[in-house]
């Protein structure tokens, strides 16, 4: 499912023109993102928390060129199903 279809559904179920709801979903995205670009996660009970998780600093190769690299310690974003989502989807 692509963000257009997500419009698409949301625009038929409630009546509510396209426009506004690509600018609904286009400002809630970019609401996750600066949170946690800021470090904060951010929790929608009942659906999942979008959360920060650590990398720890790992050897990595280089195959073209035969030689070991240092990949430093960094941040993934990640989302973590709540139970009942989980359930849903089982």
């Amino acid at each position: 499912m692509t963000k257009a279809d997500i419009v698409y559904n949301i625009a038929r179920q409630t009546g509510i023109d396209k426009v506004t709801i690509s600018t609904c979903i286009e400002a809630f995205t970019k609401n996750i993102s600066d949170s946690l670009a800021a470090g904060v996660p951010v929790y929608l009970r009942g659906f999942g928390s979008f959360i920060l998780k650590t990398r720890k600093e790992k050897l990595g190769r280089n195959i073209s060129q035969n030689t070991s690299l240092v990949i430093p310690e960094h941040k993934i974003a990640a989302f973590k199903p709540s139970t009942k989502l989980a359930v849903r989807v089982k």
